[in-house]
């Protein structure tokens, strides 16, 4: 099984500092301002391939709009028939002005708009008066200027707009897609894609209310944030679908979907203390794959109600939808009260999914249940601090999920996550949890493994510090204080701080959320005749061998417990560059354990003779101490300051373990070592061992039954079959992957579960011989089977056959391949090294095509297509490649800097990595 995987590389962004360098041209100024006389076609200005600059006013912003105009509410009726390619309506918008302008800005991109103006409503003696207004989109992200004639006073206004807008093709926006022969049309608001259907005000701090009326094919479904109030005959087989007034919302959680769903209607939830009405619920899928949510549908009731208590506030909305949507540019988004996912996420053929697809369903259902109140019911203001949305998600989804299954290993999955941002967090290039996003074009660097998994691991540190009963009363306090409006950091950290009475507390969010880095704590031994000991523990910022990161005395306020052989857990704030900490018993410690049960946000280290001390407790440790020993071990490693064979010990312990993450976590960096630093003379070495871990291991789960078991044997054949390369695992996963597909034989559905499709399609493409491509292609487009879908494009850009590199590059860039899966089929394309040269000639030969197939939001991730790269000279053509190509991919600026850094710090390990491998006995 391939560790790079997707969503582990757009982690390890899963996910750019400068704006881009779009060239600008100059407006007209005789068109600043829109005459009553002025036509619809004078109206829109086109800017879609450059940016516009007004020649006399002030530029238009990049960013944030300017402060003073406000929407209160929109009235939208949109006429969508996914059938056609376009689809027109009209919006209303009260605004709030707080100062007399001639103009203001908001947001629209690539809409044609027919008609706008203004009715500013009666003043004292003044009666209602219609203005006319002149739309200009000046930049291509959206910004759009809208200029009054004779401009309009400060108050409240009503802008009229009526526009149409095609459907984008490329999940953006609204969009629509084919499946099956059935068109679907969805909205993708978040981040800023709501402007490409809806001229208004694009930011999270802009909420208002949204009546929305929708004309659709008669007998289609349709979905949006509110209940469905009316359904009405419309003529000309349309009909008019009416939608219940939502609560103030901004622009991103906004949901319109139509098309030939199956609806699943499911008992409403009962009312609880909290919550004093039932809530309605159903599903949605299409066509002929309703029968496959009830899964999802089943979990859901349980999962909202552990929320619910935890938070000891009701679910805020008056519905919930949870929705299939047949293609998705992200795996799910939190639209409010109609929550979307990519099919492949939540769709369950059969009873009980496969342990994989279990565990990410359950994870991600309760992260988008989570976001009903952390992002949804109180929202950041800006971009800047997505972490309020995204880290509490994150963090809320294990506690529900070990509330629902004590037993499910969540909290150590939770653990594996945090440590996972660590290695992002280790890049010079990295970002703070909370920085300033001032380009559009720069929002979606901010949703990576920073915001995510790091808001995780500093939420549970200070969780688990200052106990749950201090901070969670306070957390539901907050979300009551900001229900329906939006809320920032220092917003936070005062009613945090108010709350619980502890400066520390906030201190703590305050180092760790704005500041980048992973804390390093070394640890030395201070042990005098007199019986007397104690531990000095020095911070600084880690740093890998070759990295630029430059000494700056960076220093966080760190919550740090640590255990000695005594037993006792001592707890100390360390808010100095370095605080001595008494033992407690006096006696010199035999063995020191820096980071007890894992929770703090940090790595350590210390003298090899302590190292081997604690390797020698490993299996008394619990499971998330002996996760965070194995992170700070291959980072010491990775840093210089840990001995090979220390290192291999460390491998070999936790591949004896009875826990499945604990055995998985060496399994990454493994790989990039077999990927890197294996030469031909040591290959069979490095095999041998890897087989002697692991191969043992995963034959004695193969009689296991439970859900973890079947998972961790899945996983560890899937990686002996591709980076141990043993002949046996690959012999097994090619016969069930011929099996599965029938290839020369009756096909066999039992024969794979969807935890190895992927190794076991990559294991076939290449041994199965060149017919097995062909029938694979063939195969794909006869299951509906999303699933089998990725992985099998994944596994075909592994082919090591160059006779067969026509086929998938032209594969890659059809019709028949989504934009997705075109992704990862060239992500996966650029790993294996007998063809690497010529799939990234293929890329450079073919950028422009390549942008345009694959989805627009992920198009500043294409850097990261070099990530796999450890070579100068493919270093140099990166790097070309994204000055001659950066129009095409705005915001590429972070994926690249990152990128460059992972090559070189992959230079940089070479000959420690090769004499790890020496090392072996």
């Amino acid at each position: 099984m391939r560790i790079l995987t997707l969503p582990a590389l757009l982690a390890g962004l899963i996910v750019l500092t400068a704006c881009g360098t779009d060239n600008k041209t100059t407006s007209d100024p005789d068109r600043e301002k829109a005459s009553p006389q002025t036509t619809a076609s004078e109206q829109t200005v086109e800017t879609k391939n450059a940016e516009a600059k007004p020649s006399v006013e002030e530029q238009a912003p990049a960013g944030k709009l300017p402060d003073g105009v406000r929407p209160t509410a929109y009235r939208l009726d949109l006429t969508l028939d996914p059938r056609q390619d376009t689809f027109h309506g009209q919006v209303e918008i009260d605004i709030e002005v707080d100062k007399a302008t001639d103009h203001i800005w908001m947001h629209g991109n690539n809409i044609d708009v027919a008609d706008i103006k203004a009715i500013v409503p009666a003043q004292g003696d003044e009666k209602e008066k219609e203005v006319a207004a002149h739309y200009r989109q000046m930049l291509d992200s959206g910004v759009v200027r809208v200029d009054f004639a004779g401009g309009i006073p400060a108050g409240k206004i009503t802008l009229h707009t009526r526009y149409s807008a095609p459907f984008d093709k490329n999940l953006a926006g609204l969009f629509k897609v084919e499946e099956k022969g059935d068109a679907y049309a969805l909205a993708k608001s978040e981040s800023i894609q709501a402007r490409r259907f809806l001229p208004g005000f694009d930011e999270p701090g802009l909420k208002a209310t949204y009546d929305i009326s929708l004309t659709i094919p008669k007998g289609y479904k349709a979905i949006s944030n509110g209940l469905e109030t009316e359904r009405v005959d419309a003529g000309n087989g349309m009909e008019k679908v009416t939608f219940a007034q939502t609560r103030p919302m901004p622009t991103y959680l906004l949901s319109l979907a139509v098309g030939p769903f199956d609806v699943v209607e499911r008992p409403d939830i009962p009312a609880n203390k909290y919550r004093k009405e039932p809530l309605p619920l159903r599903g949605f899928a299409r066509k002929g794959r309703g029968k496959d949510m009830a899964y999802v549908l089943d979990k859901t009731p349980e999962m909202l109600r552990i929320f619910e208590e935890q938070l000891q506030r009701p679910y805020p909305f008056r519905k919930l939808d949870i929705i299939a949507a047949p293609q998705w540019p992200s795996g799910a988004t939190e639209l409010s009260a109609a929550i979307t996912y990519r099919e492949q996420r939540i769709l369950v053929e059969g009873d009980e999914p496969a342990p994989g697809l279990r565990l990410a369903l359950l994870g991600v259902h309760a992260h988008e249940i989570a976001h009903m109140w952390f992002g949804n019911l109180v929202t950041p203001p800006w971009w800047d601090d997505l972490w309020l949305k995204e880290g509490f998600a994150t963090w809320g989804t294990p506690l529900a999920l070990t509330i629902m299954e004590p037993d499910g290993g969540h909290d150590l999955n939770a653990a594996v996550r945090a440590i996972s941002a660590m290695k992002l967090d280790s890049l010079a290039s990295t970002r703070a949890i909370r920085e300033p996003i001032t380009d559009n074009n720069n929002i979606r660097n901010a949703y990576d493994a920073i915001t995510y998994s790091k808001s995780l691991g500093v939420i549970h540190m200070v969780d688990e510090y200052f106990g749950a009963d201090t901070f969670r009363p306070a957390l539901g306090r907050y979300i009551e204080k900001f229900a329906d409006g939006v809320a920032d950091s220092p917003d936070f950290y005062k009613v945090i701080g108010d709350e619980t009475e502890s400066p520390q507390l906030t201190e703590t969010f305050r180092t760790f959320v704005e500041q980048k880095g992973v804390p390093l704590l070394s640890l030395t031994m201070n042990c005098n005749t007199d019986g007397e000991a104690s531990v000095i523990v020095q911070q600084q910022r880690y740093k890998p061998l070759g990295s630029p990161i430059s000494e700056t005395g960076q220093q966080w306020s760190i919550p740090f417990c640590m255990r000695t052989n005594t037993g006792v857990a001592q707890c100390e704030f360390l808010s100095d560059s370095q605080q001595e900490i008494a033992v407690s018993g006096g006696a010199c410690p035999k063995w020191v354990m820096p980071n007890v049960n894992g929770s703090g946000y940090y790595r350590f280290n210390m003298d090899e003779k302590y190292w081997q001390a604690l390797l020698g407790e490993f299996d008394n440790l619990n499971p998330t101490e002996r996760l965070s020993l194995i992170d700070s071990a291959f980072a010491a490693f990775e840093s210089g300051k840990l001995k090979p064979g220390t290192l291999l010990e460390v491998v070999r312990l936790s591949a004896t373990s009875d826990k499945r993450q604990v055995v998985e976590a060496p399994l990454g960096y493994l790989a990039k070592y077999a990927d890197h630093y294996i030469e031909d003379a040591n290959a069979a070495r490095w095999q041998a061992f890897l087989k002697e871990q692991y191969g043992k291991k995963a034959q004695d789960l193969a009689d296991n039954t439970d859900s973890e078991s079947k998972l961790l044997r899945s996983r560890l054949l899937g990686f002996l079959a591709l980076e141990g390369k043993d002949k046996d695992t690959r012999k097994q996963l090619q016969q069930q992957a011929e099996l599965f597909t029938g290839f020369n034989r009756e096909r066999d559905p039992t024969a794979l579960d969807s935890d190895l499709y992927e190794s076991a399609l990559t294991v076939a493409i290449q041994d199965s011989g060149k017919d097995f491509l062909d029938h694979l292609i063939k195969v794909r487009s006869e299951l509906d089977d999303p699933l089998f879908e990725s992985a099998s494009a994944n596994a075909m850009g592994r082919v090591i056959d160059p006779l067969q590199l026509d086929t998938i590059h032209q594969l890659a860039l059809s019709d028949n391949m989504g934009a997705r899966e075109a992704f990862g089929l060239i992500q996966n394309a650029l790993i294996e090294p007998e063809l690497q040269a010529r799939n990234w000639q293929w890329l450079r030969d073919n950028f422009a095509e390549v942008v345009a197939k694959i989805p627009e939001q992920w198009r500043r991730n294409t850097p990261r297509f070099g990530a796999n790269f450890c070579d100068q000279q493919y270093l140099k053509q990166v790097q070309l490649l994204f000055t001659q190509q950066q129009k095409l991919v705005p915001g590429y600026q972070r994926a690249l800097a990152q990128t460059e850094e992972g090559i070189n710090l992959c230079l940089a390990l070479k000959q420690n990595g090769q004499a790890l491998v020496s090392s072996l006995d």
